[in-house]
């Protein structure tokens, strides 16, 4: 299982600036929710959520990176039970989170994640819109360059992990589930409820789902963490299965994958290539590109490569290219994005200068985002 450190669950560097609650006591003791106690707060939550056992100071010392004794653990512990916040169901036995404890736990995350969303969509809008136009421009320059047709595929993520998962309730007979995976990527899913799900039920589906899977790839979601998450959920299994079969197509969407091209009309200049069902082939694998999706599949297919790819004849994966050569590169752009430029010639192509080429745009891309920080925002 995945270890989080208490800070990481948020996300924020100033928990107190942000969530203050201060409760008067019978004792007149003034108690405020700063962010120690947000941090103890979160640990005893989590620890609860991964052990379903009362949880106590002993261990939040070794679970918070807060360098606390066990007797300040403890008073701290004493002011969240005063504060509602946690329960000690038994003497002498370790704390539970109470429902007022869960909400201000979900309340803190969801408002944080929401704002994070917003501000992520905002910035996925502007970066897709110039990332499009860019690889446009890449595939048109490298087909004026070295007079052969030319492919670039989007980037698309390999080995991704989920980042957060929000269920919202639509109407009585569905929620939304929206899906954040590595690399920004966010997807939406319409979900059936079965029976009555009320608003603290959802709170804790959002809860048991973001503790379990967070930071996981869907390789690492395996089936005895699934039996648990389904067995917990109670008669809301189902929903948990949708869950992740949504998580699943998230991860792995590459039916959205987008191929640029250009140069289509360079196939004219070589005889071999000219013949009119040849060419007529050939033009409409262009102008499909779904057909072009195994050449991509296959130069991604070796995640540890990044070098350079030479199908000669019969070695290329798309059928209508036999009479052809093509050279492929994959290019990065951080955080697991790949895609592939291709080249697509005769067979007596100047290799050299294809390849020159194509290790000099692969270059220029990886430097282009290295100086925009990742963010798309070119100068």
């Amino acid at each position: 299982m995945t270890t989080y450190k208490c800070g990481d669950i948020l996300g924020i560097e100033d928990v107190s600036t942000l969530f203050k609650r201060v409760l008067i006591t019978e004792r007149g003791k003034v108690m405020q929710m700063d962010e120690r106690k947000t941090k103890i707060l979160q640990a005893v939550i989590r620890n609860y959520l991964e052990t379903g056992e009362p949880v106590g100071s002993r261990t939040i010392s070794k679970y918070t990176d807060l360098n606390l004794s066990s007797a300040t653990i403890r008073n701290e512990m004493a002011d969240l039970e005063e504060m509602g916040y946690i329960l000690q169901p038994h003497t002498s036995a370790g704390r539970i989170p109470s429902d007022k404890g869960y909400r201000f736990y979900v309340d803190t995350m969801m408002e944080t994640k929401e704002r994070e969303m917003t501000e992520m969509k905002d910035m996925l809008v502007e970066r897709q819109d110039k990332l499009e136009t860019l690889l446009k421009q890449v595939a048109k320059l490298l087909a004026q360059n070295t007079q052969y047709a030319t492919m670039i595929s989007a980037p698309q993520t390999h080995k991704n992990k989920l980042k957060f998962i929000q269920l919202s309730k639509v109407d009585e007979e569905q929620i939304l589930a929206v899906i954040v995976v590595e690399g920004n990527v966010i997807k939406n899913k319409i979900l059936p409820i079965a029976g009555v799900l009320n608003d603290e039920t959802l709170l804790k589906l959002n809860i048991l789902l973001n503790t379990h899977l967070n930071g996981l790839s869907i390789e690492e979601i395996n089936l005895g963490m699934i039996s648990d998450m389904k067995q917990q959920a109670g008669i809301h299994s189902d929903l948990v299965s949708g869950v992740i079969d949504a998580v699943a197509e998230a991860i792995r969407a590459d039916e959205d994958l987008e191929i640029y091209t250009s140069g289509t009309n360079n196939i004219f200049r070589y005889p071999e290539l000219a013949d009119q069902h040849k060419a007529s082939e050939l033009i409409n694998t262009f102008e499909e590109k779904q057909l072009l999706t195994g050449l991509v599949q296959d130069a991604l297919s070796d995640e540890g490569s990044t070098g350079i790819q030479v199908y000669i004849g019969d070695e290329t994966p798309v059928q209508s290219m036999k009479d052809c050569s093509v050279v492929t590169a994959t290019y990065e752009l951080g955080e697991g994005m790949r895609g592939t430029i291709g080249i697509i010639g005769p067979k007596r192509m100047d290799y050299d200068k294809v390849v020159g080429t194509l290790k000099s745009i692969r270059s220029q891309l990886d430097e282009l985002y290295r100086d925009d920080g990742g963010t798309g925002k070119g100068n």
